[in-house]
């Protein structure tokens, strides 16, 4: 079974019989044991290397994430899906907007494809939301507040690739989103 194709995101534990992987509740993807992701053999090469020098590099790394915020009045009452498209929405126009920083381009590298790091927060409701969009502007932290047309409501924000240490401080009062 070492071939199956394992999730990478702790927040997924997968449980393996001969089979199956169960990845939510109540949903089962069955894998053939030599089911693989693969980009290119340049790309995985470049990504194995990444992953060896990461090994070895001191624990003092400050790992470069995403921030994502949604609302939680939005989570409640539309489907699950449409909150989703928001967030991702807010995540691409941040990225896209700043694809030029070097800690977008270390973010989204090839070797570094595999191993994103986004964190998920939450917020009661759009003016909790706008108050942190704020703060963030106020603090030089680039973001992008996603305004959903034509209604013209802010849904979310994502913040650009950042150095943890950087941002953190920022969203230490949000909850994550469950």
């Amino acid at each position: 079974m070492a071939s199956m194709l394992i999730p990478r995101c702790p927040l997924i534990k997968p449980h393996l019989d001969s089979r199956a992987t169960k990845i939510t509740l109540g949903s089962t993807v069955l894998l053939r044991p030599a089911a693989r992701m693969e980009l290119s053999t340049a790309a995985n090469a470049a990504a194995d290397n990444a992953s060896a020098a990461q090994s070895t590099e001191s624990p003092t790394t400050d790992t470069v994430v995403q921030y994502v915020v949604l609302r939680r009045d939005l989570i409640d009452t539309w489907p699950l899906g449409s909150v989703v498209t928001q967030g991702c929405h807010a995540s691409v126009a941040a990225i896209w907007a700043h694809k030029d920083d070097p800690h977008t381009l270390s973010y989204c590298s090839p070797s570094n494809l595999d191993s994103m790091h986004k964190v998920t927060l939450e917020v009661k409701g759009e003016t909790q939301l706008v108050n942190l969009s704020d703060k963030l502007k106020g603090g030089g932290i680039d973001h992008k507040l996603w305004i959903e047309q034509p209604e013209n409501f802010p849904t979310c924000l994502a913040t650009k690739p950042y150095p943890k240490s950087t941002v953190s401080s920022f969203f230490k009062k949000l909850k994550l989103c469950k």
